[in-house]
């Protein structure tokens, strides 16, 4: 079945840095555009980076410009999200995305949280 498995969530510093993978399973992973969604407590899930399928594009949310780096290992069915310069406000749960219209799969999330 299919499968997104997020890691790398914990507790850091303001100013201080994250990895989050996901690791995908069950469906042709290349063939998919990948996505890292967010969640704060009482805000709506919204979009921080996407990357297409063969990793030659990429986007951002304003606000992580800069700071985010999403990247994929199609060999490893892996999609990645560098986070640097960590500010609080990046306080939240991490959800990777798989899309190719009309299918989306999503995983279970990991959380994030700056705080000194």
């Amino acid at each position: 079945q299919v499968q997104l498995v997020e890691s790398g969530g914990d507790l850091v510093q303001p100013g201080g840095s994250l990895r989050l993978s996901c690791a995908a399973s069950g469906f042709t992973f290349s063939n998919y555009a990948m996505n890292w969604h967010r969640q704060a407590p009482g805000k709506e899930r919204e979009l921080v980076a996407s990357i297409t399928s063969a990793g030659g594009i990429t986007s951002y949310k304003d606000s992580v410009k800069g700071r985010f780096t999403i990247s994929r290992d199609n060999a490893k069915n892996t999609v990645y999200l560098q986070m640097n310069s960590l500010k609080p406000s990046d306080t939240a749960v991490y959800y990777c995305n798989a899309r190719r219209v009309p299918v989306n799969y999503w995983g279970q999330g990991t959380q994030v949280t700056v705080s000194s």
